[in-house]
C-alpha cells in the first residue's frame, strides 16, 4: 500500500509542479530521475540501515557536545534566571544558535567552509542539470542560510534573469541554516532532520527542473563569489556572536507573535464556526498527509501541523507536534518531522525579498513578483521528502 501512495504522491507533486511552471517545454528527465534515485538510496542508507544509524548517531552526539558547551556560556549569564527542572525554550532552544554561529564563523574564517561548499556545489552541478552558481548557492544555503547566502554572489545577481533567480531562491527556502540545526534537534528526532537536510537538497533540484527548466552556457556557467573585507579573527568571532544572537532573537520575536496571532484566530474562529482555524486547515491538508504515507487515522492531525508550518513557520509547528506526539504513530511523527525541516513558509517570502532587495532593488522586485510561487515550490519540495520518508518508514 505504501508504495502505492509513494507512486500517487510523485504523480501528485509532479504533476502541480508541471502546472505552476515558466516553461511547459524542455524538461530535463534525466537529472530528475538520477536525483530521485539518488534521494531514494540516501533515505534509505539513513533510516534503514547500521551504516545510517551509526551516522546518525555520530552527527547527534556532535551536536549533543555543541549544545552542552553552549549551554555553558547559557547558564553563565542567565544561571538562576528560571526555576529549577524548568527550561525556558529561548534559552534552551535558541541561545545554542550563537555559539554554533560561532563555529560556522571559524570554519569560514579558515578557509574549510567555502573549500566544502564550492567542492560540493561543483559535484551537484554534475548531477542536477543547472549550473555551477545554482548548486553552490544550494550548498551554502544550508549552511549560511536564507538570507545570508544571497550576500556571497552579490556580485552576480544584477545579471542573473528571472528562471535563475528562482532556481536560488528555491534553494535557499527549501534547506535551512546549519546554525539552527541543533535547535531542531531538541524538537524533533535528530535522524529526521538530518534526513530532511540531504534530502530537500536534491529535492530543491528536482521541482525547479519542472517548474523552472532551463539551459546553463558554458558562458554563463560561471561562479564569482564575493568576499568580504578580510577580518582579524577577534572581529570575525564578534560578528559571528551578534549574527548568531540576532537569529535568536527574531525567531523568538516571530514565535511569539505568530503563537498569540494563531491563538486569536483559532478563538475566534472556534466561537464562530465551532472548529478552530488550525483544524479547519487540518482537513484542508489531510489528501496531502495521506498521499505521503501518514495513515487514514491521522491525516487530519498531520494535516493541522502541516498548515501551521506554512502560515507560521517551523519551530510553532515543532512545538504543536511535541503536544500530540504521545497519540500520533512513529511512521507519522517521522513523515511530519521531515516535512517541517525546512523555511517553506509565508514570512520565508518576505525574508527572501527583503534579503536579495537589500542588494539589488530591481531584483528583489522580482522576488516578491514570484513570491508565491517560490512558496509553492519549497513547500512541493517538503512533500518530496515527506513521500520518500514515508515509503522508507
Amino acid at each position: 500500500m505504501k508504495y502505492v501512495l509513494f507512486l500517487a504522491a510523485l504523480v501528485v507533486i509532479f504533476l502541480l509542479a508541471y502546472i505552476a511552471s515558466y516553461n511547459k517545454k524542455g524538461i530535463k528527465l534525466k537529472p530528475i530521475i538520477t536525483m530521485l534515485v539518488l534521494q531514494l538510496v540516501l533515505a534509505f542508507l539513513l533510516l534503514n540501515t547500521e551504516f545510517g544509524l551509526v551516522l546518525i548517531k555520530g552527527i547527534s552526539s556532535l551536536f549533543e557536545h555543541i549544545l552542552q558547551y553552549g549551554a555553558d556560556g547559557i547558564n553563565f549569564v542567565f544561571g538562576g534566571i528560571a526555576n529549577k527542572g524548568e527550561g525556558p525554550f529561548f534559552l534552551n532552544v535558541l541561545m545554542p544558535i550563537v555559539f554554533i554561529s560561532v563555529l560556522i564563523g571559524i570554519a569560514q574564517h579558515i578557509k574549510v567552509l567555502p573549500i566544502i561548499i564550492r567542492f560540493l556545489g561543483l559535484l551537484l552541478s554534475k548531477i542536477n542539470g543547472l549550473g555551477k552558481l545554482e548548486s553552490y548557492n544550494a550548498v551554502a544555503s544550508a549552511v549560511f542560510g536564507q538570507s545570508e547566502v544571497f550576500i556571497s554572489v552579490k556580485k552576480q545577481l544584477a545579471y542573473l534573469p528571472e528562471h535563475r533567480l528562482y532556481t536560488l531562491c528555491t534553494s535557499a527556502m527549501s534547506t535551512v541554516s546549519a546554525s539552527i540545526l541543533g535547535a531542531y534537534m531538541t524538537m524533533i528526532e535528530p535522524k529526521y532532520v538530518v534526513t530532511a537536510l540531504v534530502l530537500n537538497l536534491f529535492g530543491g533540484f528536482i521541482i525547479a527542473n519542472i517548474i523552472n527548466p532551463y539551459e546553463v552556457t558554458e558562458k554563463e556557467d560561471i561562479i564569482d563569489i564575493h568576499e568580504e573585507e578580510k577580518q582579524t579573527f577577534f572581529e570575525m568571532l564578534g560578528e559571528y556572536i551578534l549574527d548568531g544572537f540576532k537569529v535568536a532573537i527574531i525567531v523568538g520575536a516571530m514565535l511569539i507573535g505568530f503563537v498569540a496571532l494563531i491563538s486569536m484566530i483559532n478563538h475566534v474562529f472556534a466561537a464562530i464556526f465551532g472548529i478552530s482555524f488550525q483544524m479547519a486547515l487540518g482537513y484542508v491538508f489531510a489528501p496531502f498527509a495521506f498521499i505521503v504515507g501518514v495513515p487514514a487515522s491521522e491525516v487530519v492531525k498531520a494535516g493541522t501541523i502541516m498548515a501551521t508550518k506554512l502560515l507560521s513557520n517551523e519551530f510553532v509547528a515543532m512545538m504543536d507536534l511535541a503536544k500530540i506526539t504521545d497519540t500520533l504513530s512513529t511512521r507519522t511523527i517521522g513523515i511530519i518531522s521531515v516535512f517541517l525541516v525546512s523555511f517553506a513558509n509565508f514570512s520565508s517570502i518576505g525574508i527572501i525579498t527583503g534579503a536579495v532587495k537589500g542588494l539589488n532593488e530591481k531584483k528583489g522586485n522580482l522576488v516578491a513578483k514570484f513570491g508565491i510561487k517560490l512558496l509553492f515550490g519549497a513547500t512541493l519540495v517538503s512533500l518530496l521528502t515527506a513521500a520518500i520518508t514515508g515509503v522508507m518508514l
